[in-house]
């Protein structure tokens, strides 16, 4: 299966008072490992939407299982976890420096039309590089 590694030096403006990286941007970090898994594969947002094709969010579920604190180094394992249909499907973990798992996620994201903004089979070109994974 393909996996992406990205490794990212939270800022101290991610943090709450104590120091523990908000919640919140573990999204974004999951984000940066989504773009990066798609550029490795020869793909990007920028080309997909000049292409009329959208990847809005459809369901995350995250697990939050240690807290990560500013200095931590993170790194990013996102996994592609199927062939994609009219979605496709992402699995995460994120570590810090030591190695331990501070969340798990899985991502569901829905092939759109840019104009109808309807559900749509996703580029061959994309499946079939996909395909090769498995």
């Amino acid at each position: 299966m393909r996996e992406n590694i990205v490794k990212i030096s939270p800022r101290y403006c991610e943090t709450d008072q104590m120091g523990i990286i908000h919640h919140a941007n573990y999204l974004i970090y999951m984000e940066q490992g989504r773009v990066s898994w798609l550029n490795d594969l020869g793909f990007s947002y920028k080309q997909m939407e000049e292409s009329g094709v959208l990847l809005p969010v459809y369901h995350i579920d995250i697990k939050y299982k240690k807290s990560s604190r500013f200095g931590d180094d993170l790194t990013v394992i996102t996994r592609l976890r199927k062939v994609p249909s009219t979605k496709v499907e992402f699995d995460y973990e994120i570590k810090n420096s030591e190695g331990e798992i501070c969340a798990t996620a899985h991502l569901i994201l829905v092939f759109t039309d840019a104009k109808t903004f309807r559900p749509m089979r996703p580029l061959k070109d994309f499946v079939e590089k996909c395909k090769d994974l498995f």
